[in-house]
């Protein structure tokens, strides 16, 4: 069997991985703290769920148009005003199934063999990969521990070149949970005006999930003359609790959306019809279930991070919003002679603690750790109780 050389170049998802083994592990008695997963513990909103019995008893159970059934792509469109005050025609909305679909979509629309596309690092698990699965380069753009993990207009000029075709922004940022500031984003948006031929893809998956000093902003908001080049990629995934039902969405220019329908046409076609109408429900109805949630996720953040820091050779700085605390386990490393580094800490930990959680070299940050506080309290508080056990 001789295999394509773009699927020899990745790596399997390491989120993904670690969360199918502490499910292989979990035998129902909380024998895994599941600290690793990237999705909320809390059940889809009841109106969602009920919008959803109601499409499937009213008939909408066939294939829908490529990009999405017109009320949803009207509701994104109405989203994107009401919270990013951001106004796409019709046209300019596709939708997918879940974000992530949204970005291979873009990255196969967008990339050659030979380009390349910048990815701050610390980055999602998935960027890179759907990169080079377009046949372009990943080129990896440091935003430090030491400089607030914050990307900076400097280190993105340094790394650009006549192959550079694309930049990916995602705020608030898997796996470090920081928020772009208005300023910052000013200082990258003067940058990219100096590069026409670089397109943006501003990943917001996270945007409500924010608890910063101020309301979340994004590149268009500080820079609408770049709307011909960026990409606005969000979901109803995190928000909303609503992993399963896999829809996402893009807005975009026109040209582009139309090549970008094209692609995902010939991959899945339409998104599945009854979570369509399921996310017309959470983008149209009541917000008020998404605040609750993201206050408790406030709430369980206050909580989690000083407890990390308290830990023995482990650093936390508190997070701007997702649900992830990104801790610095590398003086902890340095000085335990039985640990190589963090992927065999996070081995350890799962398999001899019984605590989940996902090593930082899967985001290139080695020597972290990406600790999700979407569980509940009881199973923070047992995962910290192991952590504190193992480290001594």
């Amino acid at each position: 069997m001789i295999y394509a050389q773009r699927v020899e170049r990745i790596q399997p998802s390491l989120t993904l991985k670690i969360n199918a083994e502490a499910a292989a592990l979990q035998n129902g008695d909380g024998s895994v703290a599941r600290l690793g997963a990237g999705e909320p513990d809390f059940d889809t909103p009841e109106a969602i769920k009920r919008a959803a019995h109601r499409a499937i008893d009213e008939g909408y159970t066939h294939y829908t148009a490529v990009d999405g059934y017109p009320a949803l792509k009207q509701a994104v469109r109405d989203k994107f005003r009401r919270d990013n005050d951001l106004a796409f025609d019709s046209d300019e909305i596709l939708v997918s199934c879940g974000a992530k679909q949204a970005l291979y979509n873009i990255c196969q629309t967008l990339l050659q063999p030979g380009d390349e596309a910048l990815v701050p690092r610390p980055y999602w698990v998935t960027y890179p990969a759907q990169v080079m699965l377009a046949g372009a380069d990943p080129v990896y753009v440091d935003a430090p521990a030491e400089e607030g993990y914050t990307l900076t207009a400097e280190r993105l000029q340094a790394a650009i070149t006549a192959r550079t075709r694309l930049v990916f922004l995602n705020s608030p940022n898997n796996p470090t949970g920081r928020v772009y500031r208005d300023s910052e984003l000013a200082d990258i948006a003067d940058l990219l005006r100096q590069h026409s031929r670089l397109c943006i893809v501003s990943d917001e998956i996270y945007e409500h999930l924010n608890w910063g000093p101020a309301p979340f902003r994004n590149l268009l908001n500080v820079a609408p003359d770049l709307a011909e080049r960026c990409f606005v990629v969000n979901g109803v995934s995190k928000a909303y609790a609503m992993t399963g039902w896999r829809v996402g969405f893009v807005g975009g220019p026109a040209e582009a959306i139309a090549r970008i329908k094209k692609v995902q046409g010939q991959s899945t076609a339409g998104t599945a019809s009854i979570s369509q109408h399921a996310a017309h429900a959470a983008l149209s109805g009541d917000q008020r279930p998404v605040r609750e949630m993201v206050r408790e996720y406030k709430r369980r953040h206050d909580h989690i991070v000083p407890a990390l820091n308290a830990l023995k050779g482990i650093e936390c700085p508190v997070s701007d919003g997702t649900f992830y605390a990104f801790a610095d386990a590398r003086a902890l490393i340095e000085r335990r002679t039985d640990l190589q580094d963090d992927q065999q800490l996070a081995e350890r930990l799962l398999h001899e603690a019984g605590v989940a959680v996902v090593p930082g070299s899967g985001f290139g940050a080695p020597g972290r750790l990406r600790i999700s506080f979407a569980a509940s309290r009881e199973t923070i508080d047992t995962g910290l109780q192991r952590l504190r056990r193992f480290i001594g």
